[in-house]
C-alpha cells in the first residue's frame, strides 16, 4: 500500500499551512473499509456488553469517564483543549471553554456508577402465575457518528462516550477541517483506560465516508449536520439513521426594523456559534 497522502488545513488566521492530516483516497478507502468492516461485523447485535454480557465493563467506563472528568479539572488540560477549539472553529474563549466543561460535567455525571445505571431494565408483571415481561437495554454493535464543524469537542465526545457506555462499537467521523480536537480527546480516552479496540476514528471526506458505511454495514449511525447529506444517508444506510439534520439559519430584519439593531442583532448571531447569517432588508 502506499504511503498515506497528506492534506493542508489552512490556518483562517493567516491563510498558511496549519495542520496536516490524513487524506484518506478512494483506493485507501476500499482498504480501509475492509478493516473497519471487519471491526463492525466481528461485533455482535449484543454488542460488546449489556446486561447479561461482560456486565464489568459498565464499572470500567465508569471509572473512565471520571479519569476523564479529573483530567479536564485540570486547568492546563482545560486550557489546551479551549485553545484547540479556538484553533479550529471561530469562538470565543467563554464559548469554546463552554463545550469543555460541558464535556466535563457530563463524564462526572457518568463517573463511578453512573454508567451502569444507563443499562437499568425493567420488568412488567403478566396476567398470570410465573408470566413476566421483561425490558433490556441492548447495544445496536457496530456503529457510526458522524459530526460537523461547528461543536468540534462537546457532540462527538458525547455521541462517542454514550455509543461506548452502552456496548457498542463506534466508528467515528468529524468534519476533518476540526478534527483534531475530537483526535487528542480520544487520545485522553485511551489514557485514561478506554480499550484502544473498542473504537475507530477516521481521518476523510464525506464521499469517503459513505464508502466506508456501505462497506462497513453500520447497524447504526448517528448524524448531525446538513439536510442533504441527512436524506442521502437515509437512502444509501436503508434507514439505519438517527438525524440532527439543520443548515445556516438566516435572521431577516425588516424595513420597521430600528437600524441601530442590526449591531447587535449580528453580534447575538456571532455569539450562537456561526450558526446564522443576518440578511437586512429595507435598513
Amino acid at each position: 500500500m502506499k504511503p498515506q497522502m497528506q492534506r493542508q488545513i489552512v490556518d483562517p488566521l493567516n491563510g498558511e499551512k496549519f495542520l496536516s492530516i490524513p487524506d484518506t483516497s478512494s483506493e485507501e478507502a476500499l482498504l480501509k473499509a475492509k478493516v473497519f468492516a471487519k471491526n463492525m461485523k466481528n461485533v455482535p447485535k449484543s454488542g460488546l456488553h449489556n446486561p447479561l454480557k461482560n456486565p464489568e465493563r459498565y464499572r470500567l467506563y465508569g471509572d473512565v469517564a471520571a479519569l476523564m472528568a479529573q483530567a479536564i479539572r485540570d486547568p492546563a488540560v482545560e486550557a489546551y483543549f479551549v485553545r484547540l477549539i479556538q484553533r479550529v472553529v471561530p469562538k470565543s474563549v467563554i464559548q469554546a471553554a463552554g463545550e469543555v466543561t460541558t464535556v466535563r460535567a457530563w463524564l462526572e455525571s457518568f463517573a463511578g456508577d453512573g454508567v451502569r445505571q444507563c443499562a437499568r431494565s425493567f420488568g412488567v408483571p403478566g396476567d398470570r402465575a410465573g408470566q413476566i415481561s421483561q425490558g433490556y437495554r441492548f447495544p445496536f454493535g457496530g456503529v457510526a457518528i458522524i459530526t460537523p464543524f461547528n461543536f468540534p469537542l462537546e457532540i462527538p465526545s458525547i455521541q462517542m462516550m454514550s455509543s461506548l457506555f452502552m456496548g457498542n462499537r463506534p466508528l467515528v467521523k468529524v468534519d476533518e477541517k476540526v478534527a483534531v480536537v475530537m483526535e487528542q480527546f480520544v487520545r485522553l480516552a485511551i489514557h485514561c483506560g478506554m480499550p484502544a479496540e473498542d473504537a475507530d476514528y477516521l481521518y476523510s471526506n464525506g464521499k469517503v465516508c459513505n464508502e466506508v458505511l456501505l462497506a462497513g454495514d453500520a447497524r447504526m449511525t448517528l448524524f448531525t449536520g446538513s439536510q442533504a447529506v441527512a436524506e442521502h444517508l437515509v437512502v444509501d444506510l436503508k434507514g439505519r439513521v438517527k438525524l440532527e439534520d439543520a443548515g445556516f439559519d438566516w435572521k431577516i430584519i425588516g424595513p420597521d426594523a430600528d437600524p441601530k439593531l442590526v449591531d447587535y442583532v449580528a453580534w447575538q448571531c456571532d455569539q450562537a456559534f456561526g450558526q446564522q447569517q443576518v440578511g437586512v432588508w429595507g435598513v
